[in-house]
């Protein structure tokens, strides 16, 4: 599995956010991650590779040109 992402790139984490989602955009990249939930606007900053073993997909919504 593809596990690079970077700035922007939107998320899917193992488990669900209190509000039901699992779904969020990275805001912050570095030694430590900072992301935000896509549904409630919550922001959560974590080292990296707390995030890494707690990541489940990354989304990248690139638009290819024809």
């Amino acid at each position: 599995m593809n596990r690079e992402f970077k700035l922007g790139n939107q998320v899917i984490m193992k488990k669900q956010h209190a509000c039901g989602t699992n779904l969020w955009t990275i805001i912050r990249d570095g030694v430590d991650i900072k992301i935000k939930c896509n549904n409630c606007g919550r922001e959560i900053m974590m080292d990296r590779l707390e995030f890494m073993r707690k990541l489940k997909k990354v989304i990248d919504f690139e638009k290819k040109e024809k």
